[in-house]
């Protein structure tokens, strides 16, 4: 139970991928995080792209940061979605600049594109969206994951063992500021 006292939020709306919310979700209650799920409407249920439900515990302006060790961000379609909210924009860049834990996989990177996070920032994603982060000022990498401070990034599905196993280490050391 590596993250016994750890708080975790995950974002969530309609066509999230599947593996990317659950698989990080369930590790990191594995090691005894407490993880909740934000979303537009609380006690509102999303449907992943293959048909796996999410219901949200919490609206997005609901989630203090300030409560919260650490953030996650799902790809699929989702994260096109969830960049429109500017409380969801305000609560990444806040927990940014608290140095709080922050992890986007896939296509989730558009959301931090939008809270305008991530120049200078190394950095994966999805190669779908490898112009996108550049033009956003990150360093690019095509690799599993890559680890930049507090920010943990990874492509894809494949990846969810590589990138789990560094979000959780970045967060077992990291102390909530």
């Amino acid at each position: 139970m590596r993250l016994q006292g750890k708080k975790v939020i995950s974002l969530v709306h309609q066509d999230f991928e599947d593996l990317e919310l659950w698989y990080p979700v369930y590790r990191l209650r594995e090691e005894g995080a407490v993880v909740h799920l934000a979303g537009e409407e609380a006690g509102a249920e999303y449907k992943g792209k293959y048909g796996v439900p999410a219901k949200a515990d919490f609206t997005y302006a609901d989630i203090d940061g300030d409560q919260y060790d650490a953030i996650l961000v799902p790809g699929g379609w989702a994260p096109d979605k969830i960049r429109r909210f500017p409380e969801v924009l305000s609560l990444i860049q806040n927990m940014d600049a608290s140095e709080k834990v922050i992890g986007q996989i896939c296509h989730a990177g558009w959301v931090l594109i939008s809270a305008k996070i991530l120049s200078g920032k190394k950095v994966t994603s999805t190669p779908g969206i490898r112009d996108d982060m550049e033009n956003a000022g990150a360093i690019w990498y095509d690799e599993p994951v890559v680890v930049d401070g507090h920010l943990v990034s990874s492509r894809r599905p494949p990846d969810l063992p590589d990138y789990m196993r560094e979000f959780i280490h970045v967060l077992e050391k990291s102390s909530s500021k």
